[in-house]
């Protein structure tokens, strides 16, 4: 008979046990996720495919490391959604992959951002954020005014429809059209711009 005496003192033991628990409780919490139409479909006929340019900004955010000080997970809080506006769902976010959600905020969560402020804002934001928040501790990013170089994007929206997003191919096939003379500038901005918008403000 298996004591904790007994388990405790075998270490190979203790190992597979954890493991087997650890397994076991992860597949309770993720498994019935995937039987959830909330989270499995879109939240609403608002919540779209990233565009090109605004795929493109999403990798250029996550390049740039924005996620270590930039939530985007909304709690259902009172002071979250007065701060911030509706709380996260699911199924805003059944496009990502993978998503932006997190709870590491140096600066302010990010998943209302889109319309909030102009693009005019956002670009003098992001080439040097003491000029419209002097108290900012976000370093400036002036590199990202350069031309937009992504060879890629058409093979990543090809692998992302073999994942479940709904690009058609006149959308595929057009997606270099769609970012030509544009800079890594306005791509972030394009991303920033979209996020949150699917789901009416509580603010």
């Amino acid at each position: 008979m298996l004591t904790h005496e007994k388990i405790e003192k075998n270490v190979g033991l203790l190992i597979v046990l954890t493991i087997l628990a650890v397994s076991f409780g992860g597949l309770v919490e993720i498994v019935p996720l995937f039987f959830q139409k909330s989270t499995t479909t879109p939240a609403n006929e608002l919540v779209k495919p990233y565009d090109p340019l605004r795929l493109v900004g999403r990798d250029i955010y996550i390049r740039e490391g924005c996620y270590n000080c930039h939530s985007q997970m909304i709690r259902p809080f009172r002071a979250e959604t007065e701060r911030y506006g509706h709380y996260s769902v699911a199924g805003e976010f059944v496009y990502d992959h993978p998503f932006q959600w997190g709870s590491k905020r140096t600066g302010p969560d990010l998943a209302r951002i889109g319309g909030r402020y102009s693009d005019l804002w956002h670009r003098v934001h992001l080439l040097n954020p003491r000029d419209v928040v002097p108290e900012s501790n976000m370093p400036a990013y002036h590199w990202l005014d350069r031309p937009l170089n992504e060879p890629n994007i058409k093979t990543k929206m090809e692998a992302l429809r073999r994942l479940g997003v709904p690009y058609s191919d006149e959308e595929i096939a057009g997606s270099y059209a769609a970012i030509k003379d544009k800079t890594e500038l306005d791509a972030l901005i394009a991303y920033l711009q979209g996020l949150g918008t699917a789901l009416k403000q509580t603010r």
